[in-house]
């Protein structure tokens, strides 16, 4: 299967300004996007303005989490302030902070297990969770343990990272959303909410200007 429309490196460049690896993403995409029917206009839109968002246009490949004491407070209240949890021993220590929001869930062992940290957000579309890692190591890869020994390898190595976000949209159905130009309900179904809708809509009529 090839793409339906003109989807050439000049136009992926005119989508990812100061990206400075385009040519090896347009290289990932065009290898990996046919093998999962993300060939038309408004699906390589979709998934290039959603990663775009989440990624800072395929730029920030690995989660952050170096907050301040306040924004712990004011963003996981549940995990500090509410929980009784001083906040101030968690400021701007990344490290950390991984490992108390994101302990015993989506797979993870406890907060000192480590897990929160090791199996935090990379990829374009941020894929967080030892289930997810696990998960998108055994249905691509021959040796699931390269991903789980590495997960690095999602933010370091871009084919790679290419297709955890691609695992992530295929297994949430999103060219469905794609074909029905639901960006709303796409976000919904990527971010549990609709964080950064205005900005994920700004990005994919962007794309659809360029690309369709």
């Amino acid at each position: 299967m090839e793409f339906d429309f003109d989807f050439t490196e000049e136009k992926l460049e005119e989508l990812l300004p100061k990206n400075e690896k385009v040519s090896e993403w347009y290289e990932a995409m065009c290898e990996y996007f046919p093998k999962f029917e993300i060939t038309t206009a408004p699906r390589v839109a979709a998934f290039i303005a959603q990663c775009g968002h989440e990624s800072r246009n395929f730029t920030v490949l690995k989660e952050n989490l170096n907050y301040s004491a306040d924004a712990l407070n004011k963003i996981f209240p549940k995990y500090f302030k509410n929980a009784g949890r001083d906040a101030e021993e968690y400021h701007r220590q990344p490290e950390k902070i991984a490992n108390v929001i994101y302990a015993n869930r989506m797979g993870n062992g406890d907060t000192e297990s480590g897990e929160g940290w090791l199996y935090r957000g990379r990829g374009p579309i941020q894929l967080t969770g030892k289930d997810n890692y696990t998960n998108f190591a055994n249905d691509f890869f021959d040796d699931p343990e390269t991903v789980m020994d590495d997960p690095d390898l999602l933010c370091d190595h871009i084919p790679t990272a290419l297709l955890a976000a691609i695992w992530f949209w295929n297994k949430n159905g999103l060219n469905k959303y794609a074909d029905e130009q639901d960006i709303k309900g796409m976000t919904k179904r990527i971010n549990g909410g609709y964080i950064g809708l205005e900005d994920r809509i700004k990005h994919y009529d962007h794309a659809m200007e360029i690309l369709g």
